[in-house]
């Protein structure tokens, strides 16, 4: 049925005048599930199923979508689509040109063991309401949370050169938080990460690894301490990131400043423009020399939210270097915009959110590959620092170069020992600055590929995940303050 949909609509595309054209069929299921203090609070489940067009006439693009899936629909959706092209040519500046792709006819799904949707819903929430009645057990806690969502992601992509490509995607992630009120004072801890945990390409095996109810204990006995705690030190420090904290830290840093639209002036809504203009590609000396960062939508990365097979142009997944031994070498692409660069293909990152909207380049996996570091060996080496997890808030300026971010907690570091807990510890900087002063990541076994789910871009906006992998790394001079001070 999907493939009798994209045909259709292409074949009118071609017959009123377009050039090329691609189709996008999506078929989307949502569920998203909530709790707080003991009580359901979200419980939601839906579908979303229609078609996206995309055609370029008289050297313009033009697109429409729709959910009126009959020949009828998709007729007036493509000739809509081609319509818009030609008024939109009238005021263009030069001809859309497209590097070269060859053709696909291809299948793809996302390897997991347990689909969530045939997972009895009551047994989600009892696991949310089990971890959520844990942290209330510690005295001190105001708010317990909970949160599960899950995406299946069912597409078929079809171009007018030929290409069939049908994917499907499966997304879970959970996650808790415990936050604690105390006089003009509030402080949190999440579980495994902050803004709804940890989010993957993965089944509802996900949830289950991540023990909520086991840690819940824990994060909220952290969350009432933190009143107690003393305040971050200020001044210039050493900080060690974990590896959470890095993941946010490379998505503002370094995931946006490199998406070429941004770059170019195509795109700033939601994350500005970029200060990486393209003469300093090959030529700014980013980070230091052990920094080394990779744009991975292949599944051999891992099956983060940027994992794909094929981006919604139908161009399979890649690996690009991005920061190479500290040097700046690459950014995120598309067909149209791949030969500003001087390369002759796409870099394969254009998604879009559901098919209702235009695809843009999007963040894959953005992620710093290991170093050599085993974790309590980089602890012992260091002195006078102060360790930050899991991120509170953030600010960047809209070319991504002037930032502050703070975390949900510190650790000082003492003569190579992890000492007293820490609150609302903050640090800023400037992106090369910060990335050019790292001197130690730790090693494989301490690197996990952390989901953003909530990365908004585009107007009207797009949500999509993203993926970054990182593992503890070290900073040397950084500014460090207090965020959050009464």
């Amino acid at each position: 049925m999907m493939q009798d949909w994209a045909s259709s609509a292409l074949e009118t595309a071609r017959r009123r005048g377009a050039s090329y054209a691609d189709a996008r069929v999506m078929d989307i299921r949502y569920r998203d599930i909530s709790v707080k203090n003991g009580e359901v609070g979200t419980l939601a489940e839906s579908e979303s199923l229609g078609i996206g067009i995309r055609v370029i006439a008289d050297g313009a693009w033009g697109f429409s979508s729709t959910d009126r899936l009959t020949p009828e629909g998709i007729g007036a959706c493509a000739a809509e689509a081609v319509a818009i092209a030609k008024a939109s040519a009238l005021a263009k500046r030069e001809n859309v040109s497209l590097v070269p792709e060859q053709t696909y006819v291809d299948t793809w799904q996302n390897p997991f063991l347990k689909d969530p949707f045939r997972i009895p819903v009551e047994r989600q929430i009892d696991l949310l309401l089990a971890a959520d009645k844990e942290m209330r057990r510690v005295k001190g806690i105001t708010l317990a949370e909970g949160s599960m969502t899950f995406r299946r992601i069912e597409q078929l992509f079809a171009s007018s050169t030929g290409s069939s490509i049908h994917q499907i995607k499966m997304q879970s992630g959970a996650g808790i938080v415990a936050t604690s009120f105390a006089g003009s004072e509030i402080q949190k801890r999440s579980y495994p990460n902050s803004f709804g945990g940890q989010h993957m390409l993965s089944g509802y095996e996900l949830v289950e690894s991540l023990d909520l109810v086991g840690n819940a204990g824990r994060i909220a006995e952290e969350c009432v301490a933190l009143h107690s705690a003393a305040a971050c030190p200020e001044g210039q420090r050493t900080i060690i990131l974990g590896s959470s904290q890095l993941g946010l830290q490379i998505h503002e840093s370094i995931g946006h400043p490199i998406e070429l639209d941004r770059v170019l002036g195509m795109e700033a809504n939601f994350a500005g423009m970029s200060f990486l203009t393209t003469d300093k590609l090959r030529k700014l000396k980013y980070a230091s020399d052990i920094v080394n960062v990779v744009a991975d939508a292949r599944l051999a990365h891992g099956p983060g939210l940027g994992t794909f097979a094929y981006d919604d142009e139908g161009v399979p997944a890649q690996c690009t270097p991005i920061i190479t031994d500290g040097l700046f070498t690459g950014y995120l692409s598309n067909r149209e915009t791949a030969a500003s660069i001087g390369e002759k293909r796409s870099g394969g990152t254009m998604r879009c959110e559901s098919w209702n909207r235009l695809p843009m380049i999007r963040m894959t996996n953005i992620s710093i590959n290991p170093g050599t570091w085993n974790y309590d060996d980089l602890i012992a080496d260091t002195d006078d620092a102060i360790l930050m997890e899991t991120n509170r808030s953030w600010s960047i300026d809209d070319r991504r170069y002037h930032f502050q971010f703070s975390t949900e907690i510190g650790w000082e570091i003492q003569g190579g020992k992890k000492t007293r807990m820490i609150k609302n510890p903050s640090y800023s900087g400037i992106t090369t600055e910060f990335w050019n002063s790292c001197d130690a990541i730790c090693s494989r076994d301490h690197w996990t590929l952390w989901g953003t789910p909530n990365c908004g871009k585009g107007q009207p906006q797009q949500t999509m995940g993203t993926g970054h992998g990182a593992a503890p790394a070290r900073f040397r001079n950084v500014k460090v303050g207090i965020a959050f001070a009464k």
